[in-house]
């Protein structure tokens, strides 16, 4: 097996010029460049990654915690973190929480015993908790997206959720509708709260009846969207328009409705939040609010990388606007 010192000899340069070129450490000469890389794949040199790691004392690696990545929401941030993890020679260690707090603590614990240089947090676990994860290890480089206060160091990207839920019921109060419910999220997660209370800012602001009966909660899922639609189906008289905050619960509701005979939007406008790939695609295609997904992945690795590199004492928060996607699932009633 070749060594670096194998690779320098072939090129007649030094282990540590071999070092720079493969690491991109420092300006190298192109000629010089092509004389390492041919001897690299002459020898069939493969680096080692454990040994780097232990002389330059970082690993290139970074852990990352999303609740679920099947959920499409977080399967587009992640698809953002790993093109710039990719881009910039970091590898990523990717770990689902399914909402199990023992399962998030289990998580981080592994991913700090791995040594990874910073860690991405999109796990709801953490809010409201006052879960300290750094109090067994040192702390690292870490940066949390869209989810609320928490009490360890870090760097926050958020998503302007009370914004967003004001837009999407702006929307639906614009285009005549007066009898508009809201199926949100769990009760206790922040995000969910806030895109609630940017409904009920809309609504009051319009002079409109709040009508709790068409109020309802789920999971953030297609099954929890169904459910909590069928419990706004069964307290009796319907709204002519709902605000889902999630596009997941959005196409539990339109499929239930669809089985009920309920048509979207003739008989019930619904407006979606997210905006993930899905909702263009599915009948009718969802007019929702909008987040920069990829985006956000993109912004938290480099903000995350700009933590590593710099050692900022300074925490920063950044928040992204949300906008509105019109397409097909909300009716006019204007005349």
């Amino acid at each position: 097996m070749a060594t670096i010192k194998d690779v320098a000899k072939h090129a007649e340069v030094s282990t540590s010029t071999v070092s720079h070129v493969l690491n991109k450490t420092r300006y190298v000469s192109e000629n010089i460049t092509g004389r390492v890389m041919s001897a690299v794949e002459a020898l069939h040199y493969a680096p080692s990654a454990l040994a780097r790691s232990l002389k330059i004392k970082n690993t290139r690696t970074l852990g990352m915690l999303v609740t679920t990545s099947v959920n499409p929401f977080f399967a587009e941030v992640v698809k953002g973190v790993e093109r710039r993890c990719y881009e910039q020679g970091y590898n990523l260690l990717l770990c689902n929480t399914e909402g199990d707090l023992k399962r998030l603590n289990f998580n981080i614990d592994m991913l700090l015993q791995k040594q990874v240089d910073g860690l991405l947090l999109l796990s709801d676990e953490i809010a409201g908790q006052n879960l300290n994860i750094f109090a067994r290890h040192k702390p690292v480089p870490t940066v949390v997206m869209d989810f609320a206060e928490t009490s360890f160091p870090c760097d926050k990207i958020q998503n302007n959720s009370r914004h967003g839920g004001y837009l999407a019921t702006r929307h639906l109060i614009n285009n005549g509708h007066t009898k508009i419910g809201c199926i949100s999220g769990p009760r206790n997660k922040p995000t969910a709260a806030r895109r609630f209370d940017g409904y009920m800012q809309a609504m009051q602001e319009a002079g409109l009846e709040i009508n709790e009966q068409w109020h309802a909660f789920g999971n953030f899922e297609c099954e929890g969207g169904k459910l909590a639609f069928e419990q706004v189906l069964a307290a009796g008289a319907m709204p002519t328009a709902l605000f889902v905050c999630n596009d997941m619960m959005a196409m539990g509701v339109i499929s239930s409705a669809h089985k009920h005979g309920i048509s979207v939007p003739e008989d019930l406008s619904i407006i979606g939040y997210d905006d993930i790939k899905l909702a263009e695609f599915i009948t009718p295609p969802l007019t929702t609010i909008h987040q920069p997904k990829f985006n956000l992945g993109c912004i938290a690795f480099d903000t995350l990388l700009d933590k590593i590199k710099t050692q900022r004492e300074n925490d920063l928060h950044i928040q992204l606007q949300p906008k509105l996607v019109v397409r097909s699932s909300v009716r006019s009633l204007n005349t």
